[in-house]
């Protein structure tokens, strides 16, 4: 969704974005990779928890309570600013219905002039 958001934003005219836009996905992009890693420490962690912690342990949620901790504030990053990534999308089908409205339009046929009264001449009498 961010690599898509960040594409559609690069092809918007800048009319139609906002200035913050490319801030936020900056935010949530780093967000993101925070909370990849911290998931990777959380797998660690797991494992090296000792075999009689399974979920619901003392041992097993307090692990998991410092985990979330860690997470909150990219988590919050992410209720934060994660509405952009629909902005961007917005805008992007806006423009796009735009286009294909100016397209059709500019590609309707003039309407034709109304046709001469045929005379005499055109009726074959001269």
């Amino acid at each position: 969704m961010l690599a898509t958001a960040r594409l559609q934003l690069q092809h918007l005219p800048a009319h139609l974005a906002r200035d913050s836009w490319p801030g936020q996905l900056t935010i949530l992009e780093g967000a993101l990779r925070r909370l990849d890693a911290l998931d990777k420490q959380w797998q660690q962690t797991r494992a090296q928890l000792p075999a009689d912690a399974a979920p619901g342990t003392e041992a097993y949620v307090d692990a998991l309570d410092e985990h979330h901790a860690e997470c909150w504030s990219y988590l919050d990053d992410w209720a934060c600013q994660g509405r952009v990534i629909l902005d961007i999308n917005t805008a992007t089908q806006e423009h796009a219905r735009t286009l294909r409205q100016n397209t059709v339009v500019s590609h309707l046929p003039s309407t034709p002039e109304t046709p001469p009264k045929p005379t005499a001449a055109h009726r074959g009498r001269a």
